[in-house]
């Protein structure tokens, strides 16, 4: 929990008190929007602006200090839909008589489904352990030391684990997709 009068110093430009809040505030927010986004580059990013964002409201004396972390998700969510709208805008429009949307959404979910799969069949090859660090590390975003520490083991041995079960990921996954290849290939011959 932050002190109030943390809040005030940081409203007033003091850098330790900003720093202090951005320190006790940015994991879980980054893990919050990497959740949403999927892309590190891109939650690092949206973190960013959000801090500059929530500054901004601070000294304005806008900000709810009772919840600051709600508050700050509530700002990074609404980066996410502004960069999903201006991403939005950018798209081609779409002459409906040329396709049929209903087959073309229908054939979208079918290729998201068939790469969940893919992706589910592959990470299943993999060790139990080797599993667990993705899931940790990969999808849910947890730190080497957090990973290292839920797991029992050190942290260099989370960094080997990792990129070895990444390494096999990528095996099986390319195998995988030379099979599928092979058998296109088989029935159009």
């Amino acid at each position: 929990m932050i002190a109030v009068d943390l809040y005030k110093k940081a409203a007033e430009g003091d850098f330790d008190a900003i720093e202090k809040i951005c320190l006790d505030t940015w994991e879980p927010l980054y893990r919050f929007i990497y959740y949403k986004v999927q892309n590190r580059e891109e939650a690092e990013d949206i973190t960013q602006e959000t801090y500059v964002k929530t500054l901004k409201y601070l000294q304005k004396n806008r900000t709810p200090i009772e919840n600051f972390m709600a508050f700050m998700k509530t700002v990074s969510l609404n980066v996410i839909r502004d960069r999903w709208r201006q991403k939005k805008r950018g798209w081609v429009s779409v002459n409906f008589r040329e396709i049929n949307p209903a087959e073309a959404a229908y054939v979208d979910k079918q290729n998201d489904i068939a790469q969940r799969l893919v992706l589910e069949n592959a990470l299943a090859k993999l060790s139990q352990e080797q599993r667990a660090i993705i899931d940790l590390r990969i999808i849910k975003g947890y730190s080497v030391a957090e990973t290292a520490k839920l797991l029992g083991k050190t942290e260099g041995v989370v960094r080997t684990a990792q990129y070895r079960a990444l390494k096999a990921l990528a095996q099986i996954l390319d195998e995988t997709a030379a099979k599928d290849k092979n058998r296109r290939r088989e029935k159009l011959e």
